[in-house]
């Protein structure tokens, strides 16, 4: 009996060795790289993509990568990161040639946006947004938007500020978190006159369920109803003082959801950040102005469509 003892504590003293040998080389490397498979994109540069490019911009990426104090998307640190990640840095995204993506071919865009894959092959971690999902129509307006003469996006020669992942990162975009794949077949706009297929659609792909499902940590990106917790909130991003802000249940539950609210309550949420009788709703839940009114709706009727979920969360309200 000793002996077993003794062989299944040094299998145990092995395999903890094996372990932590594998954290420090992982901790001693960068996030991992993958192949680069070429992608053929030609941007339309219409002036209707233009604009729709800038109003998706503004909604998914300005958030991480605006400077506030020039306005342009030359990067910043991401306060609101979890700090588990580490010292996360949102890159220049300007047509600067050295800094920026000026050198980029809009397929190199596209594979970013759609995998995760980098122009390097370098995998970007979990809290750069994909848009696996996206119609291409919109991945269009995206690009045709960062090409554009918008001073948001024209060349600003700012370097980098490096990230600083954690070993967490390091370990979770080997293990956890993978590149997308690129889709196999076109992605069509959404039938705009469907007000559910145009809510969905737009729940998916403004990253609302996102932040308003159980964890980042467990969303499904690939087939968001599947999320863990789907639009139940709970979740615990940060504002930018490094503060948790409990995401909202935006499930039709009665009680704890949004199933007794009218279309006007959610569109003053939504679009403005107002609820009746409460604090001004604050960072990370900024005002969607860019949304019309009749888009609003539509995500109002498509949540109003999914199953209730009974999680009450109490609002993070600070002073």
């Amino acid at each position: 009996m000793k002996i077993a003892f003794k062989i299944l504590g040094l299998g145990l003293a092995v395999l903890i060795t094996i372990g932590v040998v594998a954290l420090v080389i992982i901790n001693a490397q960068d996030i991992p790289s993958y192949e680069v498979e070429e992608v053929e994109f030609q941007r339309s540069n219409k002036p209707e993509a233009i604009a729709r490019g800038q109003k998706l911009t503004q909604m998914l990426c300005a958030n991480c990568h605006m400077d506030r104090a020039t306005g342009k998307l030359t990067g910043q640190r991401m306060k609101d990161a979890p700090a588990e990640f580490g010292e996360i840095h949102a890159p220049n995204i300007t047509q600067d040639k050295t800094y920026g993506i000026g050198e980029w071919t809009d397929g190199e865009i596209v594979r970013l946006l759609r995998t995760g894959i980098k122009r390097d092959g370098q995998y970007a971690p979990p809290y750069m947004a994909k848009l696996p999902l996206m119609a291409d129509e919109d991945i269009d307006a995206i690009i045709s938007f960062l090409r554009s003469d918008h001073r948001m996006v024209i060349a600003e020669s700012k370097p980098d500020t490096p990230t600083k992942p954690s070993l967490l990162t390091k370990v979770l975009s080997r293990l956890a978190f993978k590149p997308f794949p690129m889709p196999d077949q076109a992605i069509p706009m959404p039938d705009t006159t469907n007000t559910l297929e145009l809510g969905k659609y737009l729940a998916h792909n403004l990253e609302c369920f996102s932040c308003h499902s159980a964890d980042f940590k467990t969303n499904d990106y690939l087939n968001p109803p599947m999320s863990p917790g789907y639009f139940a909130g709970g979740n615990q991003p940060l504002d930018l003082e490094g503060r948790v802000k409990l995401t909202s249940n935006l499930t039709p539950d009665k009680e704890t959801g949004i199933g007794s609210w009218t279309l006007e309550q959610f569109t003053k949420a939504v679009k403005y950040g107002l609820k009746d009788g409460e604090p001004t709703l604050s960072y990370p839940m900024l005002p969607y102005t860019q949304l019309t009114d009749y888009e609003v709706g539509a995500i109002y009727d498509y949540l109003m469509t999914i199953p209730p979920i009974s999680n009450k969360v109490e609002r993070s309200i600070y002073d």
